[in-house]
């Protein structure tokens, strides 16, 4: 009798001490709870793009249109106010509407809205060997006059330069991310991981680095700033997941430097997401010249403007409707740009480029509804087009760029690999 009460106050000890530690497990994120909640994510991830997987449909990147459609492709490009766009060629990169030519794409269109040419972006022979294409994200393109682009990827691990016809011109390897901007100077930045870096256009060799916590944030003890989300700890600031996401750099250009008198042409213009944080750093030594947290919420992709001011794309994630800010650096104020309407609302909650043009309208990046639009300064649509993919869904597009009709050279974007057919379909020739 006593041996059988041994051996059920043993189990109910290694039952009660199981529960325990699984609750504790839970709450302190011990072993096994990260390895069960990998587990899980990997499951439904391999469940709801299983079809992406195996190459059926980009489904990893396909979002639902706002508007339902039939087969008729005027619904997918609609112009409102004839006449009234800001000239030149629209620049529109992200998934690819032929994913037999390439998992990404970025494709000119003329002032009436056709097709001038298509760009196929192919990661797997940028990088053959690495990820399959549609389990990365074109995220990052800089035209330049030759017909080239320079390209990164989200999740990829490749900054590249491809010719007219997407052919590679040079690749250097790294976690490159989200901005691609070009400087005066004609060298290229960009965000590899957390270090930005400075790239010559026509060799991909890196020529600078800041590191954003050793370079940026420690070497100039700038960690109220930078470090909100840190561990408790008395010995070192342990920033938590991803603390930061960086998804913007640009330089200040000399033409706009006199309007910017607080700052100096080449000064670098970043965004880092996770802080609501857009800030002015000094590209030699990463010294903080100027910072702002908000009214901005999970921003991406802050301008220097002519007018002396600082745009924002104001992602509101959680919030349910995106909008254009203006902030003047000297005194803080802040103004809205744009922002939707219940009739033509504006939400992406996360992605997102925008570009205020020379007449006051403002070219809208809205990636996560696989939209682009161009506003005027009364608010009013003139006009928007939507990637579609089918009926119901779009493809996400990542960036829109006007270009002025003199930007390519002559010959730049002729004949080569990938052509228009008379439908305005890309091919491989």
């Amino acid at each position: 009798m006593n041996d059988r009460i041994a051996r059920i106050a043993f189990y109910a000890a290694c039952l009660i001490l199981a529960v325990g530690y699984g609750i504790l497990s839970v709450r302190w994120n011990w072993f096994p709870n990260p390895q069960i909640a990998l587990a899980e994510r990997t499951v439904n991830d391999l469940r709801a793009n299983w079809k992406n997987d195996v190459g059926l449909e980009p489904s990893r990147h396909l979002v639902d249109s706002r508007r339902p459609r039939t087969e008729d492709a005027s619904e997918t490009y609609r112009v409102h106010r004839e006449g009234a766009a800001e000239p030149g060629f629209t620049l529109i990169s992200g998934l690819s509407q032929d994913q037999d030519l390439a998992a990404h794409a970025a494709t000119l269109y003329s002032e009436s809205g056709d097709v001038v040419h298509v760009w196929p972006v192919d990661y797997e022979l940028i990088l053959p060997g690495g990820l399959r294409g549609v389990n990365v994200m074109l995220h990052g393109v800089e035209p330049l006059p030759d017909g080239s682009l320079v390209t990164a990827f989200d999740a990829g691990s490749a900054l590249a330069r491809i010719d007219a016809c997407g052919q590679p011109m040079w690749v250097t390897e790294g976690d490159f991310h989200h901005s691609v901007e070009l400087g005066d100077d004609g060298t290229i930045w960009s965000w590899r991981n957390e270090v930005i870096v400075q790239v010559d256009v026509e060799t991909g060799e890196v020529l600078h680095e800041l590191d954003l916590r050793q370079d940026i944030i420690e070497a100039h003890n700038q960690h109220g700033a930078f470090s909100i989300h840190a561990a408790e700890d008395a010995k070192e600031v342990r920033p938590q997941g991803d603390a930061f996401h960086a998804n913007d750099v640009e330089p200040l250009r000399e033409a706009m430097a006199d309007a910017f008198p607080m700052f100096e042409p080449g000064d670098l213009l970043i965004s880092l997401r996770e802080l609501n944080l857009v800030a002015v750093i000094d590209p030699e030594d990463g010294a903080l010249k100027w910072a702002q947290h908000g009214p901005w919420h999970r921003q991406h992709d802050p301008d220097f403007e002519p007018d002396g001011t600082i745009s924002v794309y104001d992602n509101q994630m959680g919030i349910g409707a995106s909008r254009i800010l203006k902030i003047d650096p000297a005194s803080r104020e802040v103004t809205v740009v744009y922002e939707g309407t219940e009739e033509d609302p504006f939400y992406s909650y996360r992605r997102g480029k925008h570009q205020i043009l020379a007449n006051g309208n403002v070219l809208i990046t809205e990636s996560e509804m696989g939209r682009v639009f161009e506003a005027a300064a009364d608010g009013g649509l003139v006009w928007e087009r939507e990637l579609d993919w089918d009926a119901d869904r779009n493809l996400i597009i990542t960036s829109a760029d006007r270009l002025p009709i003199d930007f390519f050279e002559e010959g730049a974007i002729g004949a080569c690999g990938a052509t228009v057919d008379a439908e305005g379909l890309s091919a491989r020739g």
